[in-house]
């Protein structure tokens, strides 16, 4: 069943009459453009208006030809019933504050989409000590901090423009937010690497993640992604040289 993304679900959200709230920060990234924030959650009636073909959904973006920075729209308020009715969790019951840790999270994914990516709104989401935490590359970790927060999201997007996350399945617990996703996109701009750059094939790439995100009060204390890289290299044309690490590990005769 094909899912609704965040592009469709944002332009629904406007036909319903939501609120937009303007936020003035700037955009960091290479080609800023002013944008909008969404302040406010879908309540039971909103839904009921609009045409869902799917209640499991998942946040991603429409492809869109380049991950231009824009000011996103954020959802104010906490997440109703109705709307955790769409998500894909493991449990509905969920507390006041696990609701609005939720809430935090998906925001997360809304700015880092390839038509709504917003450097600037995505490290807005984290404490003063926050820290990024990108596991699975060839370094096993890269912790990003400050200014550096975004950086995952800003890389994904430059070879992957058109970038979506597919949320499948949800488990809220306190401040701990753990996501099954999948992240989508076409290789349509160049893949930096230390032998050299990548160029684009046009392939469609899909490969599987794991989030972890650690809140604390309202604020992104810690967010652990796991990204499977070899995955995300196959599909880019990048694969292992078995040879040289075979021959690397004869021993000297």
């Amino acid at each position: 069943m094909k899912v609704p993304s965040w592009k469709t679900i944002t332009a629904l959200a406007a036909a319903a009459s939501l609120a937009l709230a303007i936020d003035a920060a700037p955009s960091q990234a290479a080609t800023p453009v002013q944008s909008t924030k969404v302040s406010a959650g879908l309540s039971t009636s909103d839904l009921s208006k609009l045409p869902l073909t799917d209640r499991a959904l998942a946040f991603g973006a429409a492809p869109s030809q380049a991950a231009t920075p824009v000011q996103s729209t954020k959802v104010s308020g906490g997440l109703s019933t109705s709307d955790l009715s769409k998500l894909p969790l493991t449990d509905r019951h969920l507390t006041e504050r696990e609701k609005a840790n939720l809430a935090v999270v998906l925001q997360a994914y809304h700015d880092g989409e390839g038509d709504s990516l917003d450097p600037q709104g995505f490290r807005d989401l984290f404490a003063a000590d926050g820290v990024l935490n990108g596991i699975g590359g060839v370094d096993g970790q890269d912790s990003l901090r400050g200014t550096q927060l975004s950086g995952l999201i800003v890389f994904l997007a430059q070879f992957l423009p058109d970038i979506h996350r597919e949320l499948k399945q949800i488990t809220v617990n306190g401040d701990v937010v753990s996501i099954e996703l999948s992240i989508q996109g076409t290789f349509l701009g160049p893949f930096q690497t230390p032998a050299g750059v990548i160029q684009p094939s046009g392939a469609k790439i899909d490969f599987p993640t794991a989030d972890f995100w650690y809140l604390r009060n309202g604020k992104i204390e810690k967010f652990d992604c796991h990204i499977a890289f070899t995955t995300l290299y196959a599909q880019l044309g990048v694969l292992p040289d078995f040879a040289s690490a075979v021959a690397a590990s004869a021993p000297a005769r």
